[in-house]
């Protein structure tokens, strides 16, 4: 919106760059300065407007937020006509409010796509559509509605019409099989003189009986752990780097260890597309204050030869010893925090080769501060059986893309200091990430009313060196 030469200007060079546009056939330029124009024209025709407070709940698209419809007056819709639209805040603003279902009424949808695009957690339909505006449209969108759980009064409307139940036709066979995999695991480990571990990555646990250490073991197959489809890198599927970190404060867990005093990541862990890997973590006698851990894979196969690769080690230590603390993060956003747009960041990550499927793409919005970022994240993947899923604590080093440590190289989580776990179950996060040194920040995680879930005192991230995938495949 503004002066028509630059307007002209601007659609050359989208065009050029194939960004679909197009020029709007209106009287006056809304939302720029054009509209001052029409400022007293507006406020004597507005001003016998008397608005009045509403039983519904009013977001408004000028202010970002909830609205007392008492302030609606001339100067409101002015402004409304004048200012920049917060459609996406004020979007977000009902979301955090609860509002999970939006349904546009208009003779198109128009606005349903940006809702979609603004929160893919929640459903948005249309009523009317384009060369379709009868009654058959409209009774479809309320159709959609009631699939996304609107509460819909169906003897209201079928009243009057004769309406009667019908049974609904049954599916047509395609000719495709879907038979489950056999899969490991789910067996009475203790008849095996194992115990159970309650996790989901690792199964099983035992004592060694020639020291003070302990095995667990496990197995990882995207087959029977799906989520792990949606962690690729470099076109691999690769196990992500927080999923080292989450076998670590399992095993920790086992032996009353449950702080990492420190984990580095040695060679990737490149899971096959088909088929499975064999898991061990193995944890030392205790070293004075500390335990040493290691986590090793092999192909899972009946040649029992096979070597097993180290992939991670470091030191455990018991729990609540490390000086790692986590800030509830209470005032949220942070005051004086902007905002930073997140448009097109996954699509910049992917180029870089970092692939990440729908669960890995958590991240939610983010905010940039004098003392770090600040980010919100969440996922769908199940939390059971996990300290803190994988997909959801990986999601939050995605906020690192937005810090001056990003650049041309895809980094990936390389060593871990001081981290520790205060609860476990989380779906959303709160995230804080400040600078700790060249290629390192420290985390704070907290859940979505702010209390403490992780802490991190020192994370350092590195590019993956050109080749580790093809040689750990």
């Amino acid at each position: 919106s503004g002066d028509a030469d630059a307007l002209d200007e601007l659609l050359t060079r989208l065009r050029a760059e194939k960004v679909r546009a197009k020029r709007l056939p209106v009287d006056y330029a809304s939302h720029s300065a054009h509209v001052e124009t029409l400022r007293e024209r507006l406020a004597d025709v507005l001003d016998g407007i008397r608005p009045r407070a509403t039983q519904v709940p009013f977001y408004s698209t000028v202010t970002g937020g909830p609205l007392d419809t008492t302030e609606l007056g001339a100067g409101y819709w002015y402004t409304n006509l004048r200012g920049t639209v917060l459609f996406e805040q004020a979007v977000r603003a009902a979301v955090a409010d609860g509002h999970q279902l939006f349904v546009e009424s208009s003779p198109h949808p128009v606005l349903t796509p940006g809702i979609q695009e603004t929160d893919d957690a929640v459903a948005a339909v249309g009523s009317l559509r384009r060369d379709e505006g009868g009654r058959d449209r409209l009774l479809t969108a309320l159709g959609e509605a009631f699939t996304h759980g609107a509460d819909v009064d169906w003897t209201a409307v079928a009243e009057g019409r004769s309406a009667r139940r019908v049974p609904l036709p049954g599916y047509a066979f395609q000719h495709e099989w879907y038979w489950l995999d056999s899969t490991a695991g789910g067996a009475d480990v203790t008849a095996a003189g194992l115990a159970p571990t309650d996790h989901a990555l690792l199964g099983a646990a035992m004592v060694r009986a020639d020291s003070e250490g302990a095995v667990l073991t496990g197995r990882l197959s995207p087959g029977t752990q799906p989520w792990l489809e949606d962690h690729r890198v470099g076109g691999r599927l690769l196990f992500p780097g927080t999923g080292h970190l989450e076998l670590a404060l399992r095993a920790g867990d086992q032996v009353g260890c449950g702080d990492i005093a420190e984990l580095t990541l040695h060679a990737p862990l490149v899971l096959p597309d088909r088929g499975a890997v064999q898991l061990q973590v193995t944890v030392g006698p205790p070293a004075g204050e500390t335990r040493p851990v290691t986590i090793w894979s092999r192909p899972e196969s009946p040649d029992e030869e096979l070597p097993w690769t180290r992939h991670a080690d470091g030191l455990l230590a018991p729990t609540g010893t490390l000086p790692a603390t986590a800030d509830p993060l209470t005032a949220w956003p942070p005051r004086d925090a902007e905002p930073v747009p997140l448009d097109g960041l996954y699509d910049e990550l992917a180029a870089l080769g970092l692939g990440y499927g729908p669960l890995f793409q958590g991240l939610r919005a983010a905010w940039r501060a004098e003392d770090g970022l600040y980010a919100e994240v969440a996922t769908d993947a199940a939390p059971d059986g996990f300290g803190l899923h994988p997909a959801l604590s990986d999601a939050a080093l995605h906020t690192v893309g937005l810090t001056d440590a990003a650049g041309e190289e895809a980094l990936l989580p390389f060593a871990w200091s001081g981290v520790r776990l205060y609860a476990t179950g989380a779906t959303g996060l709160r995230v804080r990430v400040r600078p700790a040194g060249e290629g390192t920040v420290s985390l704070t995680l907290a859940d979505p009313t702010g209390a403490p879930v992780a802490a991190v005192e020192s994370l350092t991230l590195r590019p993956l060196r050109a080749g580790a995938l093809a040689a750990a495949a």
